[in-house]
């Protein structure tokens, strides 16, 4: 039994492998992933019902189950990365889970907290995918350079994070799926000891999660 659930998710995982189109990185598909430990949870649970043959079926129902999940995610992501090309909001995977990271520059004005006209379309397109796949959490995260103090930073990220979710609401995202909250400072994703780094942290992003 040990044998048949490890060959299957051995089996989904190398058949699922392949080359991101975005990063040129090898990788296993969410669906593989979800396929593969749904086959062992299922196996296993199926086990405990019903020995090996409950296993057998278990397994089945269990791969079916953690496939659709992982395809929900890499179905949506793929739709952000056509929605939002060229815009300058970069669409990325990391367990399970689908980061827009939208640099400061271009979403607002510096020191503001209003999204740019120019790029309210952009929001207005994530909205529409956002409505399509609605089983997702939305976080909304807001972040500044290390440059000026918290008393600033903090408050300034929470009202950018605010009028990010906020417009989303406006397009129809349901506000109960939607969480916003600024970090200042924290989490930066580049050096703050250069200009360009200090760019890239300033920053809001929005992370999708699961609830399948």
């Amino acid at each position: 039994m040990k044998k048949f659930i490890v060959a299957g998710m051995m089996a989904v995982m190398l058949t699922a492998c392949a080359t991101d189109p975005y990063t040129g990185e090898s990788k296993v598909a969410k669906t593989a992933w979800g396929a593969g430990i749904g086959t062992a949870l299922g196996a296993g649970i199926g086990a405990l019902v019903d020995g090996e043959k409950g296993a057998l079926i278990g397994a089945g129902i269990g791969a079916a189950s953690g496939a659709a999940a992982g395809g929900y995610m890499d179905y949506q992501a793929a739709k952000l990365r056509k929605e939002l090309v060229g815009t300058g909001v970069q669409v990325k995977e990391i367990d399970g889970k689908i980061y827009l990271v939208m640099p400061g520059n271009i979403t607002f004005d510096t020191n503001e907290a209003f999204i740019k006209s120019s790029f309210q379309p952009v929001v207005v397109s994530i909205a529409k995918v956002l409505k399509e796949y609605d089983k997702t959490l939305v976080q909304v995260n807001g972040y500044t350079d290390n440059t000026g103090s918290d008393a600033i930073n903090m408050p300034l990220s929470q009202r950018r994070a605010n009028a990010v979710a906020d417009f989303l609401k406006m397009q129809g995202v349901a506000a109960n799926r939607i969480i916003a909250t600024g970090y200042g400072s924290a989490n930066p994703i580049a050096s703050n000891a250069t200009a360009a780094g200090r760019e890239q942290n300033r920053r809001v992003e929005i992370v999708l999660i699961n609830q399948q």
